[in-house]
């Protein structure tokens, strides 16, 4: 385990110049609600992870539904939600709720409600679910661990990179996902299911640098910052906790509590092993590709696919059904 390391201490000047001083001063609160809170409360945030580079989400597309051009929401349309009756759906941690709005739009016989503790995500959520003129999505601001959904009954219970924010994962599953779901019904993830805290291991870090290797230096400068990336050194856990306390906090349980409570449906491992690290802060070179670019990328995906030959998957895409009790 990692209590810090050099990648926290530029992760902080980057953060300076990308979110502002009052961004870094909301860390220093006592309440690790307030500051997990203060990650996502955001509705203005600009980015450079790895999932805006189209080609990225085109190789996850290609992984999870076999068609590059195939989002999941539409796979899970076709292959689960088409021609039944309404389905009820409840989404977890959803944020800006996109895939929830996705869901909602090709799937007129869902009934989706989306609960997150971020009012201003929700906000600008339902001002895009409203101009789409959808009446079948809702959303809920609270603390999910804290509210009463009064047994509920729901079809479906949904997360997209929210589920790894939540502590005590086997818990979690049986307080707030089974208590909330019909005798047979569906858990669907599209997760982060990777070491805990992102303490990657030693063999992990010398392939996201090997990846950083290929890259050349004019596509090393940092989003927002005149410094370029040259390393990779792994997130200690002292500053993870310090900027949200959430985040990935019991995520290598996920995959072994679900198998434990569920029927596996479908698991598609899609990798992001190396990815990850290797475009953190510097994908917004890569969401418009030159063929220099392009064979940039591959040679990439290429070292992703050789450390996935030998090493789980840090990424799956879920369908589970409740076990019988």
């Amino acid at each position: 385990m990692r209590i810090i390391t050099r990648e926290d201490i530029s992760d902080i000047y980057i953060k300076f110049h990308q979110r502002g001083l009052p961004f870094l001063l909301s860390k220093i609160n006592s309440d690790s609600f307030q500051r997990t809170k203060s990650a996502f409360n955001d509705n203005i945030l600009e980015t450079s992870s790895f999932w805006i580079v189209p080609a990225v989400t085109k190789r996850w597309n290609k992984l999870i539904t076999g068609n590059e051009n195939t989002l999941y929401e539409e796979y899970l349309t076709e292959k689960y939600f088409k021609n039944k009756d309404k389905i009820k759906i409840l989404a977890l941690g959803t944020g800006v709720c996109s895939h929830e709005i996705r869901l909602a739009e090709i799937n007129q016989n869902c009934e989706i409600d989306c609960y997150d503790f971020s009012d201003e995500l929700l906000q600008k959520g339902k001002i895009i679910s409203d101009k789409k003129g959808l009446k079948n999505i809702s959303y809920f601001a609270t603390n999910i661990l804290q509210h009463n959904f009064q047994n509920k009954k729901y079809d479906v219970v949904f997360f997209h990179a929210s589920l790894h924010h939540f502590d005590r994962i086997s818990g979690f599953l049986d307080q707030v996902v089974i208590k909330n779901l019909e005798s047979k019904g569906l858990l669907i993830i599209n997760e982060y299911v990777g070491a805990t805290r992102l303490q990657y291991s030693k063999m992990q870090l010398e392939y996201i640098n090997k990846a950083i290797s290929i890259v050349p230096k004019e596509y090393r400068k940092i989003f927002k910052t005149n410094i370029y990336k040259n390393k990779y050194y792994g997130s200690g856990v002292l500053r993870m906790i310090i900027a949200d306390p959430s985040e990935c906090v019991d995520s290598a349980s996920i995959i072994p509590s679900i198998h434990e409570k569920f029927n596996i449906l479908e698991e598609k491992f899609y990798g992001n092993n190396i990815l990850q690290g290797a475009l953190k802060e510097i994908s917004h070179h890569f969401v418009e590709l030159t063929p220099e670019k392009k064979e940039v990328l591959q040679r990439i995906f290429q070292l992703e696919d050789e450390f996935l030959e030998k090493h789980p998957s840090d990424y799956v895409f879920g369908v589970y059904q409740l076990k019988k009790h």
